[in-house]
C-alpha cells in the first residue's frame, strides 16, 4: 500500500520512526510534511491526497492526535480516526472504513504506535460487516447534509 504521513513539529521524531517501521512492513511511504506549526495545513494535505485516491491510507500525528483528526475530517472523502490502542486500530478499518488514523506523540509511546500502525495496516474493510449501513449513512450525509 501507499501510505501518506504527516505531523506537526511536536511529532516529527515519531513520524520518522513510524515511516521506517512501515517501510519494513513492505509499504511505500511518503512524507507530506511535519514542519508547519499550523497542524491543520499538514492534515489537510494528507487528507486531500488520501481522499483523492493518490494514497491508500494516511497516518497523521500531533501532540494528542485530536487536532489533526478534526482537521482531516473536514476534507470530503477523508475519514480519520483518532487511535490510542490496538483494538481501535483494528476497528477503525474493519468496522468504520477509516482511511486515515491519527495518534498523539505525547500520549502514546513509540512501540505502542508501531503496534497500532501494524494492526491498522493489516486490517481490511469488510463490506458485509454489520456496520456497513452505519458507514453508508456517513457517506450519504456527506453528499446530502440536509437529508
Amino acid at each position: 500500500m501507499k501510505i501518506a504521513f504527516g505531523c506537526d513539529p511536536n511529532a516529527s521524531a515519531m513520524k520518522l520512526d513510524l515511516m521506517d517501521f512501515v517501510k519494513k512492513l513492505g509499504h511505500d511511504v511518503f512524507d507530506l510534511g511535519g514542519t508547519d506549526p499550523i497542524y491543520a495545513n499538514t492534515a489537510f494535505a494528507v487528507a486531500k491526497e488520501v481522499a483523492s485516491g493518490n494514497f491508500d491510507r494516511g497516518i497523521l500525528l500531533c501532540g494528542t492526535g485530536i487536532g489533526v483528526s478534526i482537521a482531516a475530517n473536514k476534507v470530503k472523502g477523508a475519514y480519520a480516526a483518532c487511535i490510542h490502542d490496538v483494538y481501535q486500530a483494528q476497528r477503525a478499518e474493519l468496522s468504520n472504513h477509516a482511511n486515515i488514523i491519527t495518534m498523539g506523540s505525547q500520549v502514546i509511546g513509540g512501540k505502542l504506535a508501531e503496534e497500532i500502525v501494524k494492526a491498522y495496516l493489516s486490517s481490511k474493510w469488510d463490506e458485509n460487516c454489520r456496520s456497513k449501513d452505519k458507514v453508508r449513512r456517513i457517506y450519504d450525509y456527506e453528499e446530502h447534509p440536509d437529508d
